[in-house]
């Protein structure tokens, strides 16, 4: 027997191989599948219900085989997850390694429930890449654990039910049928009729209900278009909707403004005048600021503060005199 290590090496790339064999066998399956859901779409229309039976159940066989096929791609995809349970460690006891005679206790419990479903399951299907990965298996975890597996031991409820060869019952046949015919636009005699019955049934209940409303019913009739009239009446509050996140602080008081508000410079008189009057205001301060000025360079002499040599001349003869 191959080492554990190389052994669980071949098991990963056959897993990988496998996964990618049956999606391509689930592709393949659904196209066959459309093909001939089409085909028995044109037997219904031609009123050949008979043979559209015996022809749906092969349709209700593949669709089972490819649901089977995806659950053992979900296995499949479990132990490549959890390879590391495959392989123990190199310290382990010889009693803790797979042999030719190793029991189902030499399988962890997490990987128990896929190893038997693909042992049980892979000899069932056409995938070469899953028999090798079985063969791989059944060397590493012995005949014994195997053999209980075929037998149906730990194999997973719903990969027996897809592998269980039975007719399929008459009711999952007339549900075929009728989602064939719904999906493709096709009118079944038999079945349409049942189904506008149960319809028109449904109908005349409603309109049964519909004429004879119910006191509370007719309350509410009434009452809505009040309610209507009363919310257009509404003034709506001024803080309807969503705030705006910016919000602007006003200015706070400090050392140097006390009293943080908007001052206008100049007298008394010129806050309390109206525009008009605000406007004269400014004029006759203007006018007076002007006159100011005149007289004050009138004092100063021409050359303002500081006198010219001809000034100074005339100081100087006048102190002489």
């Amino acid at each position: 027997m191959a080492p554990p290590s190389s052994l669980v090496s071949k098991l990963k790339v056959q897993l990988k191989l496998s996964i990618s064999r049956l999606r391509m066998v689930q592709q393949k399956d659904i196209a066959l599948a459309k093909q001939s859901r089409r085909a028995m779409a044109q037997l219904l229309e031609q009123g050949k219900l008979e043979s559209a039976r015996i022809r749906i159940e092969n349709i209700i066989r593949s669709d089972i085989t490819t649901e089977l096929h995806e659950i053992l791609e979900l296995y499949c995809e479990l132990l490549l997850a959890r390879s590391q349970l495959l392989d123990p460690p190199a310290n382990a006891s010889p009693s803790l390694r797979p042999s030719s005679s190793s029991s189902s206790s030499t399988c962890d419990p997490g990987l128990e429930e896929a190893v038997r479903s693909l042992i049980y399951a892979a000899p069932r299907t056409e995938v070469k890449e899953l028999h090798a990965a079985r063969a791989l298996l059944v060397d590493k975890f012995g005949k014994d654990f195997a053999l209980s597996a075929m037998e149906g031991t730990g194999v997973a409820e719903r990969v027996l039910k897809k592998l269980r060869v039975e007719t399929p019952s008459d009711e999952l046949v007339d549900a075929y049928m009728r989602e064939i015919a719904r999906a493709y636009g096709v009118s079944i005699p038999g079945f349409d009729e049942d189904e506008d019955e149960t319809q028109n049934g449904a109908d005349d209940n409603d309109d049964n209900d519909d004429d004879e409303p119910s006191d509370g019913h007719k309350q509410k009739v009434l009452e809505a278009p009040l309610e209507t009239e009363d919310l257009a009446k509404a003034t709506p509050p001024k803080k309807l909707g969503p705030a705006s996140p910016l919000r602007v602080a006003p200015p706070s008081p400090s050392s140097e403004n006390v009293a943080p508000k908007v001052k206008l410079p100049g007298p008394p008189e010129l806050k309390r005048a109206p525009s008009g009057g605000a406007s004269r205001a400014a004029k006759k301060l203007e006018e007076a600021g002007d006159e100011a000025r005149k007289s004050k360079k009138a004092d100063d002499g021409p050359g303002g503060k500081i006198p010219d040599v001809d000034e100074l001349a005339r100081r100087f003869a006048a102190l002489k005199r």
